[in-house]
């Protein structure tokens, strides 16, 4: 495996790639371009400037998170069309950079959902939790003004201040389109960009829902194992991969992350790992901690175990962290916490690679 770290970049971003370097194990950045529009076409010459950037600290530039899906996509809308070719010449401008995994997701509206960003924890730490009790009968858009409240002054992926002005408009738009409407579209994009990405040599890794579940009504389908098997089956070829993240799958305790990873991995439809651990308390009410086994709901090491036992290579990363030791930065994404679950991660790695050499 190759273990990597996201980065938002030198100007929104708190953590500097010396520090991700000086992370043991250390091998690459997930960036991205962040102040390009969405929908709009990622400039070959900000895409390079990008990947020196981060070469001449020593790290590798392979993996990209996210080309995102302009909403008309999602939507099944007339005008997609522009923004599919878009995403194409985006897909061939960072295939020219070496990129080879391109995560992405087919979430409406909103990019991933919480009801809190800093949930104290037992140890003083905080951490981001959601509880779908909080959520019954609020309005998105008082949901979308306590996120950003709570946000400590970053910006947050997938929760771009000019999209969520449409938040009303956006909804009414998502009034009539179900799962299986939102399965059609997906295959829409998927069989319009897919033979592209097998062309430019790039893995498309859908990301699952965050949380799984359905938010304020809105439809959600890549939430399980029977879904995630009825993503590749739109298109067949191994550009049309999956990114498994423990965490928004792991909310839902029906789904065994391990057995999940071992069936796609041997049908090398597995590009992309994000690993984390969370606590769940009862169906849709969870909150994230530490990446160590005993303290989470999901075994941490079996899921390593099953990245071995498909002989994965590609790109893992420690995904969300807690806010400890005193950090302030983008919830999730303080230096410290994942540091830590970083090297968790690679010592279960080495730990299990060492068990195999001696069989």
């Amino acid at each position: 495996m190759k273990m990597t770290f996201r980065w938002y970049g030198k100007d929104e971003d708190k953590i500097t790639l010396q520090q991700i370097r000086q992370i043991p194990g250390m091998d690459g950045v997930v960036g991205a371009l962040f102040d390009v529009p969405v929908g709009d076409v990622w400039p070959l010459d900000k895409i390079m400037c990008l990947k020196k950037e981060i070469e001449d600290n020593g790290l590798a530039f392979e993996t990209v998170e996210s080309v995102n899906v302009h909403e008309d996509i999602k939507l099944g809308l007339p005008s997609r069309d522009k923004y599919l070719e878009n995403y194409i010449e985006s897909l061939k401008n960072l295939s020219k950079a070496g990129v080879t995994v391109v995560c992405y997701n087919f979430m409406p509206v909103f990019d991933w959902t919480r009801t809190e960003l800093a949930k104290p924890l037992y140890d003083g730490s905080t951490a981001l939790a959601f509880d779908y009790h909080l959520i019954e009968g609020k309005d998105p858009q008082t949901m979308v003004k306590e996120i950003q409240a709570s946000s400590n002054g970053f910006s947050l992926p997938g929760w771009e201040p000019e999209r969520l002005k449409e938040l009303t408009h956006l909804f009414e738009q998502y009034s009539d389109v179900d799962e299986e409407k939102l399965f059609e579209n997906l295959g829409y994009f998927l069989k319009a960009v897919v033979p592209y990405a097998e062309k430019y040599g790039i893995q498309l890794a859908i990301h699952p829902d965050d949380p799984p579940c359905s938010v304020f009504g809105l439809p959600r389908i890549v939430t399980s194992e029977k879904n995630l098997a009825r993503i590749v089956d739109l298109v067949d070829s191994p550009s049309n991969a999956l990114t498994i993240c423990s965490g928004s799958l792991g909310a839902n305790r029906e789904n065994d992350i391990p057995q999940i990873i071992r069936h796609f991995g041997k049908m090398n439809r597995l590009a992309f790992a994000h690993i984390r651990n969370v606590q769940v308390h009862e169906p849709w009410v969870f909150n994230e901690v530490a990446h160590k086994s005993k303290f989470g709901s999901l075994d941490v090491y079996e899921m390593m175990r099953a990245l071995y036992d498909v002989n994965f290579t590609g790109p893992v990363r420690p995904d969300h962290g807690r806010m400890i030791w005193g950090e302030v930065g983008r919830p999730g994404y303080g230096l410290f916490d994942r540091a830590l679950g970083a090297n968790y991660l690679c010592g279960l790695w080495d730990a299990i690679c060492r068990e195999n050499s001696r069989k």
